[in-house]
């Protein structure tokens, strides 16, 4: 049920209730005929003012005074919603557009996800519970309306053109989705968004064979051929079954757990900077598992020993609960 409509069910659940109520006291006080208390309570509510159509008991002005202030009130709320209902209706898109409009202008540091299709969904539900701030770009009319539903910001154009991911700012932008249906698409939206922000991290699909080295070598930071990823993943749970229920466990928590692995990053002001994961305590301190420590020249260590120092710029690949990741990431921050 639309805004709107729950709206115009109030204010006709509103008038009906001050009409009820008005033509039961003008009965019970007064002793009118049904349709005399219902005739007098909407000339009262309306404020014609035809007068009594009996004398009025003292009583029964007393009820008549509360019931013009509070139908006439009714009435008057009522007319300025269903105003308002029909401005919405008549100037809504324009309205929705401006306030979609500002919103994606105050957004910084935020996701872009090109194409709502299939993938799209799947990385704006993924943003969504990591509590990402992202914007959604898709020429189909109704996809974006189907995002804007779902409560995401949406923007119904060609991802494929620079201003289109300038209005959806792309120079602000941390990181770029590109899930569009085709190969070609998809790479020029790579190239775009490269041109606009050198800094952006874009990870795009390949739908066809070959197309993953082409996106690498065109800029794209992250490489996904969905089928090629599920093949893989249904061979996986054939031959080592419960090592993809613990990925599956780690990545999308649909055992329900509050446990998740995440990257964590070493500042460089930070006081741990050059100490050990023995000497900074994770495990005993937070409960986090350190799996893998990625340092600033690019180099992965998997399993790091207790002994191993970490240095600004490092990030660490740990697994354990949201508030003690959250806590790690305060520890493992600047000092300033």
């Amino acid at each position: 049920m639309t805004r709107q409509s729950r709206r115009f069910l109030f204010i006709l659940g509103a008038i009906v209730f001050t009409l009820a109520i008005g033509t039961a006291g003008f009965v019970l006080i007064d002793h009118y005929s049904p349709f005399d208390a219902f005739y007098m309570t909407l000339t009262t509510m309306t404020t014609v003012g035809y007068g009594e159509l009996h004398p009025l008991s003292t009583a029964g002005r007393v009820f008549n005074s509360f019931l013009i202030f509070f139908g006439v009130t009714t009435l008057f709320i009522a007319v300025g919603a269903m105003t308002q209902t029909i401005i919405e209706w008549e100037f809504g898109d324009a309205i929705g557009k401006r306030r979609n409009k500002r919103m994606i202008d105050k957004l910084k540091d935020h996701f872009i996800i090109c194409g709502y299709g299939r993938v799209g969904r799947g990385a704006a539900a993924e943003l969504t519970h990591a509590g990402a701030p992202f914007v959604i770009v898709d020429i189909d009319p109704e996809r974006c309306e189907r995002a804007i539903v779902a409560g995401h910001l949406a923007v119904a154009a060609d991802s494929t053109r620079d201003d289109t991911l300038r209005q959806a700012g792309i120079e602000r932008a941390r990181g770029l989705v590109a899930a569009l249906s085709s190969d070609a698409d998809n790479l020029f939206v790579l190239l775009s968004a490269k041109g606009l922000n050198s800094r952006i991290y874009v990870a795009t699909r390949a739908a066809e064979e070959g197309a993953e080295e082409k996106m690498r070598r065109a800029g794209a930071d992250a490489v996904f051929a969905p089928y090629s990823i599920t093949g893989h993943r249904l061979a996986q749970s054939l031959l080592r079954p419960h090592v993809v229920q613990f990925l599956d466990f780690t990545t999308t928590n649909n055992l329900g757990e509050d446990i998740a692995i995440e990257q964590v990053e070493v500042a460089p002001s930070s006081r741990m900077v050059s100490k050990t994961i023995r000497e900074m305590q994770i495990g005993r301190e937070f409960g986090v598992i350190v799996m893998a420590i990625r340092d600033r020249e690019g180099a992965m260590v998997f399993n790091p020993p207790a002994d191993t120092p970490v240095r600004g710029g490092d990030h660490l690949i740990v697994m354990g609960r949201q508030d003690s990741l959250r806590a790690l990431e305060r520890l493992l921050g600047s000092d300033r």
